[in-house]
């Protein structure tokens, strides 16, 4: 009887050791300030606009907020939107579309999806703002720590 309650007191004190240490992955949230600039675009254009975005992921929740500003530009902006995945100097697809972005600055949030996350995480994602006379992008910068 002493051997069975000593086995089932080891299997507990095993079970709560792996629950304590689960217990201890802790969610956190990543801060990131971007410089939108034109330089960063690919290719770069000569429009003296700039920005900033101002980023925060919860690595728990995958929800990415942001605020973006931005002054100067050629004209209004037309959209703006996270694009990955993308190294520096690669141009990718639009990720994550930014609203509301004809005024600055612009606020919202997403939940990511598991790539979007470790495209994140990875920093193969940059924020693009989008004019009339730069439909490609006028000011860029890369998501990166």
């Amino acid at each position: 009887m002493n051997a069975i309650l000593f086995r089932i007191g080891i299997g507990g004190l095993a079970l709560a050791m792996t629950l304590g240490h689960a217990g201890n992955v802790r969610a956190e949230t990543l801060t990131y300030k971007v410089a939108l600039k034109s330089a960063s675009e690919v290719p770069p254009n000569a429009s003296s606009g700039s920005g900033t975005a101002d980023v925060s992921y919860d690595t728990q929740s995958k929800k990415l907020s942001w605020k973006v500003s931005y002054s100067g530009l050629t004209g209004p902006a037309t959209a703006a939107h996270f694009h990955g995945p993308a190294e520096p100097g690669k141009n990718a697809g639009v990720m994550i579309p930014i609203q509301n972005i004809a005024t600055s600055p612009a606020e919202g949030s997403a939940t990511l999806t598991d790539p979007q996350a470790a495209d994140l995480l990875g920093g193969r994602m940059y924020v693009n703002v989008h004019t009339a006379a730069n439909p490609g992008g006028e000011i860029r910068g890369q998501v990166t720590k």
